[in-house]
């Protein structure tokens, strides 16, 4: 039985640190969750405000990363308990995005729904060097709404 746990973004980045599989951890959030079975964290949820500037709308909210150590369920339970507290927090909506070679099943289960596809790109361009630090790769994102 899993069961739910706020923690801090501290301990959720240590968890991605350590478990995640194609990116680092985060630099802020608005609130993190973890899934707890017989006493130990599983998985994490990390939620922020929507990287796309075309998102962040105040009504808007975004999952900016999600590990698991592949305790099953632990992903859609996350997905749907952050969702959840979203909502609680009076946010309309939450967004994440997924690499395209994810299958979304976690997704689908928690009620989400696949709004699009993003071509890949850099995060590096002329006006804002950046150094990329993750995986450069066709993603998919995907939304719930309250209710």
């Amino acid at each position: 039985m899993l069961e739910r746990l706020a923690i801090s973004l501290q301990e959720a980045n240590d968890f991605v640190a350590k478990h995640h599989r194609h990116h680092p951890p985060v630099i802020g959030h608005k609130f993190s969750l973890a899934a707890v079975k017989g006493g130990e964290v599983v998985g994490v949820c990390i939620v922020g405000r929507p990287v796309s500037r075309i998102r962040d709308d105040g009504g808007t909210l975004e999952v900016t990363r999600l590990c698991t150590d592949g305790t099953r369920n632990a992903c859609s339970f996350l997905y749907g308990a952050a969702a959840r507290a979203a909502f609680a927090l009076g946010y309309q909506r939450l967004g994440t995005y997924i690499m395209s070679s994810e299958g979304g099943a976690s997704l689908r289960a928690s009620g989400w729904r696949l709004i699009g596809s993003v071509a890949p790109r850099s995060w590096n361009t002329p006006s804002r060097p950046r150094v990329d630090r993750h995986e450069i790769a066709q993603r998919e994102l995907w939304q719930v709404e309250s209710r």
